[in-house]
This record gives structure tokens, sequence and C-alpha cells, in this order.
């Protein structure tokens, strides 16, 4: 004998796919999410900015969770089911993430710049004839 019924395993698993139940995105937490995901990419965009030692490892797998938990909350909901204060709420956040693609752009390229100064300056300190095979009579 099974006492096993779909909503008490999995609450909320599915409602939009149960007749005669509108799906609709809880305002439980919605706006505090949003709010912790724009103070922590506000935060990560400084941080690359200004901290040499900004721990970007941590701060992708804290903005992995919080994608996690967006996607949860947004899950099953149509367009016109956000309400307005979310809405909103999710506009800025775009703005936000687009100034930190911006920060972590500029990030990767001043980086990639770095490694092609030191590749530079390696092959030339490998080519300036100190172990080149004329110096060991191999070139003759």
């Amino acid at each position: 004998m099974s006492f096993y019924t779909p909503e008490i395993q999995n609450p909320g698993q599915n409602l939009a796919l149960r007749p005669g139940i509108e799906q609709t995105v809880p305002a439980i937490n919605l706006g505090a999410l949003i709010g912790r995901i724009e103070e922590a990419i506000s935060e990560e965009t400084a941080a690359i900015r200004t901290d040499i030692d900004f721990d970007i490892k941590a701060s992708n797998a804290r903005k992995s969770r919080y994608l996690y938990e967006l996607t949860r909350a947004l899950k099953g909901a149509r367009e016109g089911s956000v309400p307005a204060e979310h809405r909103d709420g999710l506009i800025r956040l775009r703005d936000k993430l687009a100034d930190n693609e911006a920060a972590i752009r500029a990030h990767l390229s001043a980086v990639n710049e770095v490694a092609t100064l030191m590749q530079n300056v390696i092959q030339h300190a490998e080519n300036d004839g100190t172990y080149s095979a004329g110096e060991f009579g191999y070139g003759r």
C-alpha cells in the first residue's frame, strides 16, 4: 500500500499543467530574491573594478545559486503573471547584469593583455641567443 501523492512528495511541481490551477509568480520572497541578486551583482561589479584579491570563483558560485533560486521562483510563470513591482526589479537586475558583463569583459581583456605581454617577454628571453644551437656548436 502506497501513500504517495504528488502534492505531498513534490509540492508545487507541475502546477501549471494541472487543470484549473492558474500559475502565477508567487510574491513570496521574489522581491527579496531579486534584491539579493542585485546586491550580489553590484558588489561583484565594484570588486572586479577595485579589489585585486577578489574571489571571482566564490562570486560565480553565489550567482549560480541565485540563478537557480530565481529560475525556481519563476518556473511555470507566464510573462504577464509577474507583478509590476517585480517586473521593475527584473529590469533593474538586467541593467546591473549588463554593467557586470562589461566589467567582466574589461577584466578578461586586461588579463589577456597581461598574458600576451608575459608570453612576449618569455619568447624574447628564449630567443636572445643564450640557448641557441649556435652557442653549443650544433648550428655550424
